[in-house]
């Protein structure tokens, strides 16, 4: 089942003879339980394509759906209670509330949604478990590691159990060690739980962890690859070979 469809996805800054149109026609669509990542060079239209996917940003053309409601098309308050409901967010910044515990900041979604609580510790306790973060619950943000911080996030995001997550650059922040326990906890909880992810990245080691990557050049899909029942490392050097033929960096996978 296709969580998210796109079709002739446009979008267009500025006007007239200063116009600049990043993203040319892009058409794709994310099923329930896969975790796609979205790679390509500086400038080719990543986190552009993922906010106009999560509707933080709207395309100049085309459509976007998510469980078959056009974003567009919902009123801004509709629109506001969709995204609480269905849609999660991981960005780099990680974006907790300092006055707040990690348990405070985790439950937030729920609070605002007014969630029993039996049914919202009950999925803390679960969350928390898979993110290896059940010992910090009490500490605040100032309190914690860049990666616990991160994973908290992560946690916030996956509490209501959205529809897809959208994660832009997750571990741009993080060092390798974090980083690689982060994208550990998101593949176990996308494969053990189904949790739909879509994340952008510019790091093939992040990558390899998605069950399929989108690479974009000039504001279109220029190919995609499928891990399949590739390991992680054989899945590594299709990414990195596909990102030598864009440019791109060298990484080495551990």
């Amino acid at each position: 089942m296709a969580v998210l469809v796109a079709r002739k996805i446009r979008k267009t800054y500025g006007k007239r003879t200063l116009k600049q149109e990043v993203i040319k026609g892009i058409d794709l669509e994310v099923h329930e339980g896969e975790f796609v990542g979205i790679m390509g060079p500086s400038g080719s239209g990543k986190t552009t394509l993922l906010n106009v996917l999560c509707s933080i940003d709207f395309p100049t053309e085309g459509i976007v759906e998510i469980n078959g409601k056009p974003l567009k098309k919902m009123k801004e308050r509709d629109l506001a209670k969709f995204r609480r409901e269905h849609l999660g967010f991981i960005f780099q910044e990680y974006n907790l509330l300092d006055t707040l515990t990690v348990k405070e900041n985790i439950l937030l979604p729920l609070s605002i949604s007014k969630v029993p609580k039996k049914v919202a510790e009950k999925r803390l306790a679960m969350l928390v478990e898979y993110l290896g973060i059940a010992d910090i619950l009490n500490k605040y943000p100032n309190e914690i590691s860049g990666g616990q911080k991160q994973r908290t996030s992560a946690a916030r995001a996956l509490i209501a159990e959205p529809s897809i997550v959208f994660a832009d650059e997750p571990t741009g922040a993080l060092d390798s060690k974090a980083a690689t326990a982060l994208l550990a906890n998101l593949e176990n909880i996308n494969k053990e739980r189904g949790a739909t992810i879509m994340m952008v990245t510019h790091d093939p080691v992040a990558a390899s962890f998605c069950s399929r990557v989108l690479f974009l050049k000039d504001g279109q899909i220029y190919t995609e690859l499928y891990k399949g029942d590739k390991t992680r490392q054989a899945f590594f050097q299709d990414i990195l070979n596909t990102q030598k033929v864009l440019g791109g960096d060298g990484y080495d996978i551990n």
